[in-house]
């Protein structure tokens, strides 16, 4: 139920014209909700540590790493190192809902890997989202549009009611389906699952 005292974001249809309005937002330190091929995203430029901090704020999530989706495997070949293990089940299950907890190659702000020296990335399954982070540079924050603690928002009402008017834009790409992605630690050549979703527990660790 959306809390009366909190004013809503702008919300937009996803579409390209809205597609460039957020990559827009983002290249300046804005912050937005978008959708993706699990569940809505509040997204910012993850370089950027003011709009990082202001993400945190606005999710209530101080203490806990942060993932990045990826344009492409290799935008996130340019964030992360791949190890053989992580380059194995990045092709076969990129673009898709597997997150991959990788160590870090270039320097994040300190609330995206919480000093682990590791980030999770993600290259998702949808088209327009692809555009969005191309047009981002290649990467963007990919935490869940949501309050610390709270269900992950499946639509543009859910994220707007839970964040109010904390993001500058929400991209309405309908009510989404999906779960959250798993996810693992590949940082070597084991792969340790951290959370389970819809890319079965078993085929990520066959792939070791």
């Amino acid at each position: 139920m959306r809390d009366p005292r909190r004013k809503a974001a702008e919300i937009a249809p996803f579409s390209p014209p809205a597609v460039s309005r957020a990559a827009s937002l983002v290249r300046t330190g804005g912050l937005i909700v978008y959708p993706t091929d699990t569940v809505y995203g509040l997204g910012c430029d993850p370089f950027d540590e003011a709009a990082v901090a202001r993400l945190t704020a606005v999710k209530r999530r101080p203490d806990k790493p942060i993932p990045i989706l990826c344009a492409s495997a290799r935008a996130a070949a340019e964030l992360v190192v791949l190890a053989p293990t992580a380059e194995r089940l990045a092709a076969k299950h990129w673009p898709g809902a597997l997150t991959i907890v990788c160590a870090m190659r270039r320097p994040l702000p300190y609330e995206v890997h919480q000093g682990t020296g590791t980030v999770g990335v993600r290259v998702p399954a949808l088209p327009l989202c692809i555009s969005l982070l191309e047009e981002c540079g290649g990467w963007l924050t990919g935490t869940s549009a949501n309050l610390s603690g709270l269900p992950s928002a499946r639509s543009a009402d859910e994220a707007a009611s839970q964040l109010g008017d904390g993001p500058d834009l929400i991209l309405d790409g309908g009510r989404l389906a999906g779960g959250e992605s798993t996810v693992v630690r590949a940082t070597g050549r084991d792969v340790q699952v951290l959370r389970a979703g819809p890319v079965r527990v078993e085929e990520a660790a066959g792939e070791t």
